[in-house]
Parts: structure tokens; C-alpha cells; sequence
């Protein structure tokens, strides 16, 4: 059998859409932390991902342009906190759009990278390799510490909006399985 001469023509995905298209998958809003000049910095972010339980890895994408990419890198650590929604005004103010009645972020550390103190969880991860995709970066990060914080109804966006749901705890089984996992 011939291999075909020519590959079908592929059609332009109009980038409007395909952002449309992608809102229309709910995700959490997590702010990433990091080290900036010495001083706690984050940025809004809802493409993360659970990547692998053995060994522990999560994935963040970040645009190719920020200034995470300057401050990060391989073995470096960085942080991942799951906001609530009461905590929509820090998804705004670490998004870009600054937040006036804000006041200072309420930062806490765990040996030294920040986190956004009273999210509803704390993750660590120490960078393990870091891969260019299209205008992102992708950044898998093995993970060093968790930690719960009170738990409450988390913040959601779909469909270009933030929307709410109702959470329940996870169950804990004897074998310290999470359920569902």
C-alpha cells in the first residue's frame, strides 16, 4: 500500500474559538506562587492538572511570556493553591486585574515558598523538567508538601464566568486512598 503523497489541507482553528471551545470545560482557579527578587509573587491559573501519583506530579501551563518563566525553573519550587469562593477578589487581583480594596495578599510559606494563606488547599512542588508547547511552557512539578486548609466551597470557571458549586470533604479510606482515585 502507498503512503499518500500529501497530507489533507488542515483547517485554521480560530483562536476566539478554540478559547470559547475550552471554556466550556469547568476548572478550578489556582493561584501559582513563586519567588520574585527575593519577594512572594502569584499568578492566576486554571490549566493545572494531577499528572502522576508515583512518583507525585502536577502540570502547570504558563504563557511563554511571563514572568514566572524568569524566576522558575528546573529545581526550583513553587506553589499551587486551590481557591475558595470567597477568595474570587485574589483570582482577579493575582490575574491581572489589581484589586484595590485587596490590601496586602495574605501570603504564609512552607520553607520559604509562598503560598496564599486560607486557600483551600496548599501544594509545594520543586520543578522536574519544563517543555515549550505552542505560547505556553509547561511545567511539571514533583510534589513536597499538602496541605488542607478549612474546607469550603471552591471557586470555578466555566463558560468565561465563575460559577458555584457544592464540594463535600474527600473520604479518606484505611488504605489512605482518596475515593474516587
Amino acid at each position: 500500500m502507498n503512503a499518500p503523497t500529501s497530507s489533507p489541507a488542515r483547517q485554521a482553528i480560530d483562536p476566539k474559538l478554540l478559547r470559547a471551545t475550552m471554556g466550556m470545560f469547568a476548572t478550578g482557579v489556582t493561584i501559582v506562587t513563586y519567588r520574585l527578587d527575593g519577594e512572594p509573587a502569584g499568578m492566576t491559573a486554571n490549566a493545572f492538572m494531577s499528572v502522576s501519583l508515583e512518583p507525585p506530579l502536577v502540570l502547570v501551563s504558563v504563557r511563554a511570556h511571563s514572568r514566572f518563566n524568569e524566576w522558575v525553573g528546573v529545581g526550583v519550587r513553587y506553589g499551587i493553591n486551590f481557591l475558595a469562593e470567597d477568595q474570587r477578589a485574589l483570582s482577579a487581583h493575582f490575574g491581572g486585574r489589581p484589586q484595590a480594596d485587596l490590601g496586602l495578599p495574605p501570603f504564609c510559606e512552607y520553607e520559604g515558598t509562598p503560598l496564599i494563606d486560607g486557600s483551600l488547599v496548599q501544594l509545594v512542588a520543586r520543578t522536574v523538567d519544563v517543555h515549550p508547547a505552542g505560547d505556553h511552557l509547561l511545567y511539571i512539578g514533583e510534589l513536597e508538601y499538602i496541605r488542607y486548609g478549612t474546607q469550603r466551597r471552591p471557586l470555578v470557571f466555566y463558560s468565561g464566568k465563575y460559577q458555584q458549586m457544592h464540594a463535600h470533604t474527600p473520604m479518606v479510606t484505611a488504605g489512605g486512598c482518596v475515593e474516587g482515585w
